[in-house]
């Protein structure tokens, strides 16, 4: 994986809104437990490729040191070559220039290294900046991953807490429905009604009576007709024997009573 490949993923990644990724979610949950799995994997790759990317720069360094230390060493060499030539050429001695020579190539060395080093710096300060970076991406995506996991953890809860409350709403209306105050409601009404209809007979059979004994006031009073009218009648019988001298008199009566 490249140095740009793992910024760019690390970038993405630290970018991610979760919320508004979890909004967009049909199944929040298993959306969290998809991106726990690609952020650790994602992460996991990271840290692989982020400690390969370092032990490239610490070789870097290494050999950037080993330049500077041989160009000074270099330096040395060629400081000694030169001072021994002078001491010889000082006591007339011919192999100065021999020794003026060595030091020649111990400069010539010593510019190589310095070159070399040189050269490394750039390299090395960039990548040392994108060690940086890559840490610091690092340091971000692991701080999502343990968002991740709260939001995972407080879904589950919340789903859990969810659960719960529609198993309690469910077993509230079904005891709503087998609720022995309405039972035993239903069991008044249907005394009342029993009541009523009691009541009902009570008061029919009392109508019935009272016709009964009104119809039996009829009778007496019919009865007691027929019997004034046969006590007028065996009356009338009486007088009518009692002989023709009345006659005047029960004319006269007859008379009266006409004139009433």
């Amino acid at each position: 994986m490249s140095k740009q490949s793992i910024l760019g993923r690390i970038a993405q990644l630290a970018k991610a809104n979760i919320n508004a990724l979890l909004d967009q979610a049909e199944d929040p949950q298993k959306m969290l437990d998809q991106m726990v799995r690609d952020y650790t994997n994602s992460i996991a790759d990271a840290e692989a490729a982020i400690a390969q990317t370092i032990g490239n720069l610490r070789m870097q360094e290494q050999d950037y040191q080993e330049d500077v230390r041989a160009a000074e060493d270099w330096g040395r060499k060629a400081l000694a070559a030169s001072q021994r030539a002078e001491e010889l050429r000082a006591s007339g001695s011919g192999d100065a220039a021999k020794f003026d020579n060595l030091a020649k190539v111990a400069i010539g060395k010593q510019m190589q290294s310095e070159s070399e080093a040189r050269s490394a710096e750039p390299s090395i300060q960039s990548q040392n900046e994108v060690v940086d970076k890559l840490k610091t991406g690092l340091q971000t995506m692991k701080g999502k991953l343990d968002e991740l996991k709260s939001k995972r953890s407080e879904l589950i809860a919340r789903s859990k807490v969810a659960e719960a409350q529609t198993q309690v709403h469910d077993a509230v209306k079904s005891i709503d429905i087998l609720d022995p105050t309405s039972e035993i409601g239903r069991f008044e009404e249907k005394i009342r009604r029993e009541e009523a209809k009691v009541m009902g007979q009570q008061e029919l059979a009392a109508s019935s009576l009272d016709a009964q004994f009104e119809a039996l006031e009829d009778v007496g009073r019919e009865t007691e007709i027929e019997a004034r009218l046969a006590a007028l009648k065996q009356g009338s019988q009486g007088q009518l024997g009692a002989g023709s001298s009345q006659t005047d008199a029960s004319g006269a009566v007859d008379a009266e009573v006409v004139d009433r």
